[in-house]
């Protein structure tokens, strides 16, 4: 009996489309993120040089992942845009470092069997390579990593279509560091709109009450405000935009409130992906989603609103200085 997926190929002769074969790479290139980032840790010499002033870190961890994410990614799918933090490149236009000028020893070549093995979803079979844009940060919540904060450490890779966030992967390289020797570190999640979100559990053991999720050290009147108007029964104040939107997936909190500029594209393209997988919404202050097309600010301006459920409520409290002082794009 022939085979027919979603794409109308065959399981036989056909080869899986385009956007999964990227995800499974993906998937594969945040394992290897991941591993470089522990590697550098362990090294002991984090490499640390200031961006934009003390509050703004770049670590030879930032530097080696995305070189691995970037030329792994562009040798396997030369079409595609990316869009990584580090120098703001994206390879196919400005380019940190060609293809060939990155070691071997960073290049992931590998894929990841169960997600080749899934069926795409219809809207997304005829996608084509050069129609698709990666975002990508190497090390999302880099302050915390130098601090000791291992576990709000994150690798983002999120892929976007027609503007919209449509798929991403989340490493976690520190994930169970806390368990001490023989534990195994690191996990990874993945997600794709129409297929599911995989690699963590939803448990919601908050029986609504309102828990936020705000920032650990980017904070100020307007984010406080934001944050007490929402009458929360309790606030979490973790780094990383990813860490912080995996508090929502698992179902530790039940939204994430950033009233100011900030965040960026690549901290929120994939993490986006995985919250609506589970039923989650991340817009503006002002309730509108985020664009992700290659040309778009890559600035947040208008901060980010994220919640698991009940995403109107939230919206509804929103002070109006913050609104007056957030402008929507």
């Amino acid at each position: 009996m022939e085979i027919m997926t979603a794409c109308g190929s065959s399981a036989m002769s056909g080869s899986p489309a385009v956007v999964l074969r990227l995800v499974a790479s993906a998937y594969t290139v945040a394992e290897k993120a991941g591993d470089i980032v522990r590697n550098v840790l362990h090294r002991g010499d984090l490499g640390i040089v200031e961006k934009e002033g003390a509050h703004d870190l770049q670590t030879l961890a930032d530097r080696l992942a995305q070189r691995s994410v970037c030329a792994s990614l562009s040798r396997r799918f030369p079409k595609i845009t990316i869009i990584g933090e580090e120098c703001a490149y994206s390879y196919g236009s400005m380019q940190e470092l060609p293809p060939e000028e990155v070691s071997e020893d960073l290049i992931e070549n590998g894929q990841a069997e169960e997600i080749l093995q899934k069926v795409c979803p219809v809207e997304y079979c005829g996608v084509k390579e050069e129609e698709l844009v990666v975002w990508v940060d190497p090390v999302d919540g880099t302050k915390e990593y130098t601090e000791g904060f291992l576990d709000n450490v994150t690798v983002l890779i999120g892929i976007a279509y027609a503007g919209r966030a449509i798929a991403g992967v989340i490493n976690q390289p520190f994930y169970n560091y806390q368990l001490g020797p023989g534990a195994r570190l690191g996990r990874t999640m993945w997600g794709m709109l129409g297929l599911g979100a995989f690699g963590f559990q939803l448990q919601e053991v908050w029986d609504n009450r309102r828990i936020v999720t705000t920032t650990r050290s980017h904070s100020n009147k307007l984010v406080t405000d934001c944050v007490n108007a929402m009458e929360p029964h309790e606030v979490i104040r973790v780094g990383g935009a990813g860490n912080k939107i995996i508090q929502l997936i698992e179902g530790k909190a039940s939204a994430y409130i950033f009233a100011s500029p900030g965040t960026k594209k690549w901290d929120t393209c994939a993490p986006e992906v995985l919250l609506r997988c589970v039923g989650g919404k991340l817009t503006d202050m002002h309730n509108n989603a985020y664009r992700y097309d290659a040309n778009v600010k890559r600035m947040n301006s208008a901060g980010v609103l994220a919640t698991l459920r009940n995403h109107e409520y939230y919206v509804s409290r929103v002070p109006e200085s913050v609104l007056q002082a957030l402008k929507s794009d």
